[in-house]
């Protein structure tokens, strides 16, 4: 059993409108599954993504407006990256924040990457950083927008970063239970703190890595809009998601049992700092109940909830998506 690297990040969002403008218009990315939260079902659920919803490219939001700002601290996914090409592809993505007013960092090495920080407009902490033929689990495909050129479009997802006051137990369930590997250390950008400490999986690379920093001065995080929910890890198959309920239950970690998404399977659960991890199947896929080419335009609903949908649609709130 072996983790192929991460699935996708969810992350809260007050806004649905405001978000698909910043996450599909900016940035380019595809929406490619507007849903709901199924387990609360008068909230939206959209997923954005490569050209194809492949596993490993998708960053997820909940729609909960009204909901409180994030207060950043420790017991936190603190920082969510997403891949480009190379180098020059920053160059680009800098222009281009600079004309739509997106804050940014300037470009830097984090893990001896180049990479570019910034962040949407509920603050959610973001990061770029540049494969430049980097070996490792493959990138997805670049969805078509007139305005981003497709050798500068975004590929995936880049490591996440965790942020604990104790690193050991965190640090403990990856490598005993989930099977990461040490892959090296960084120095912070944040300060005088300790380095950043590198875990991999699978064929490792930017798509399959988890970045631990150690933060004991902050409080613990109050997780509100711009805040990441969870990080889900990719299981290739169901035979593999049934032998991971299975060691879950070995190594006693109290979790959510199988769940059925009917686009993937997840297991929850969170890690001794608090941190919610999923691990998720890469089937049966986005293009389970829409053809591949109109995925994302109207509302779906797996069919547990499908008998539902004239209630269901009652109760959300008009989203307009242009």
């Amino acid at each position: 059993m072996e983790l192929l690297g991460l699935h996708h990040v969810s992350i809260l969002t007050g806004k649905a409108e405001k978000n698909y403008e910043f996450y599909t218009k900016i940035l380019g990315m595809r929406l490619v599954k507007k849903t709901v939260n199924q387990d609360n079902t008068e909230s939206y659920h959209l997923f954005y993504a490569d050209a194809e919803g492949t596993p490993g490219t998708e960053v997820t939001f909940f729609d909960i407006p009204h909901l409180g700002q994030t207060h950043r601290g420790t017991s936190d996914i603190s920082t969510v990256s997403l891949r480009v090409k190379n180098s020059d592809s920053l160059l680009f993505w800098k222009e281009r924040f600079n004309q739509f007013g997106v804050e940014h960092d300037d470009i830097q090495k984090r893990a001896n990457r180049e990479t570019m920080a910034f962040r949407d407009f509920e603050g959610t902490r973001l990061i770029l950083v540049a494969d430049n033929g980097e070996k490792g689990v493959r990138s997805g495909i670049a969805w078509k927008k007139d305005d981003i050129p497709l050798e500068h479009a975004i590929i995936g997802l880049g490591p996440v970063t965790l942020t604990v006051a104790i690193a050991e137990p965190t640090i403990g369930v990856l490598t005993d239970v989930m099977g990461f590997r040490f892959a090296g250390s960084y120095p912070s950008l944040e300060g005088d703190y300790p380095d950043l400490l590198i875990y991999a999986t699978g064929e490792g690379g930017s798509g399959a890595e988890v970045h631990i920093e150690t933060r004991p001065d902050l409080p613990r995080i109050r997780l509100g809009r711009g805040g990441v929910h969870h990080v889900a890890f990719r299981v290739p198959n169901e035979s593999e998601y049934d032998l991971w309920a299975e060691r879950l239950k070995e190594y006693r970690l109290p979790n959510s049992g199988k769940v059925e998404r009917y686009y993937f399977k997840a297991l929850y659960f969170r890690e001794p700092n608090g941190i919610l991890f999923e691990l998720s199947t890469d089937t049966p896929g986005f293009a389970t109940d829409e053809p591949m080419e109109t995925m994302g335009e109207k509302l779906a609903l797996p069919p547990f909830l499908e008998p539902n949908r004239k209630e269901i649609e009652e109760k959300l709130r008009p989203l307009y998506l242009n």
